[in-house]
């Protein structure tokens, strides 16, 4: 295979899952074959209990800029290309992705980089990355579910001034907002993102499933996940580590929720 084909390219080590966006030709780009591929990546993973943390990242110095502008010029055309529908679907499979998801962000993150950015739970990114949400530059709608998250995540105004300009905010605009949750400076990017999945993946999958569920929104699943908790030795096994003060060893695994 061509080394420089636009792809995404997967791993699993020690429960920990990676997805890299490759397409150093153009700085990452998601191309129409990278957006529909995604969602079945992401079901494939989620199907295999070993995998406890997802962290999705880009090659090299950039993390994705967006769209491949050349699909979107098909899909004007009426030729089959990449659509909004397209770029929504992947964004939902990251989001309800069943376990914690981590983006980490070093350069460019527009456009469609930002859209699957906002889709993960949390989003770690190095001094001197850029951020664009970036629509109206090309005459685009942006989804009803897309500017709901974005909104959640950074507010109606800041969500506004994003989509109204497409305007490129840094890392410390996006940390006060709301965009990012941590800002490391230069080359301390990967070694904060290990430890910290490191942590998550040594942390209870049960409490994890239902926090994501229910920072959500989802209200229906109280006693699904009381059920849960009952089944599950978790609870038992939390309390014995910290009395017998020991480091826990956490059993329940995450099916895939629909």
């Amino acid at each position: 295979m061509d080394r420089t084909e636009p792809r995404l390219i997967t791993s699993v080590e020690r429960g920990i899952a990676t997805v890299v966006i490759a397409n150093p030709a153009k700085r990452n780009a998601m191309t129409t074959a990278m957006w529909r591929s995604l969602p079945e990546l992401l079901e494939r993973l989620a199907a295999d209990p070993a995998v406890r943390v997802l962290v999705l990242t880009g090659a090299g110095d950039t993390f994705c800029a967006g769209a491949d502008i050349s699909a979107l010029r098909e899909s004007a055309d009426g030729s089959p290309g990449l659509t909004s529908g397209v770029t929504v679907e992947a964004e939902e499979a990251l989001a309800a992705f069943p376990r914690p998801t981590l983006a980490a962000v070093r350069g460019y993150c527009v456009g469609g980089g930002s859209q699957l950015a906002a889709a993960c739970d949390l989003r770690f990114a190095e001094e001197g990355a850029s951020f664009g949400v970036t629509p109206a530059n090309l005459g685009i709608v942006y989804s009803a579910s897309s500017t709901r998250r974005l909104v959640a995540l950074v507010g109606p105004g800041t969500a506004k001034h994003l989509l109204f300009s497409g305007e490129l905010i840094d890392t410390e605009r996006a940390l006060r907002t709301g965009l990012v949750d941590e800002v490391l400076p230069p080359g301390g990017l990967d070694k904060r993102v290990e430890e910290y999945v490191r942590l998550l993946a040594s942390r209870s999958q049960l409490t994890q499933a239902a926090t994501k569920e229910f920072a959500a929104g989802r209200t229906d699943r109280d006693a699904h996940w009381a059920a849960e908790a009952r089944g599950s030795t978790d609870t038992a096994e939390g309390v014995a580590a910290f009395l017998e003060r020991r480091a826990p060893r956490f059993t329940y695994t995450t099916a895939p929720t629909r």
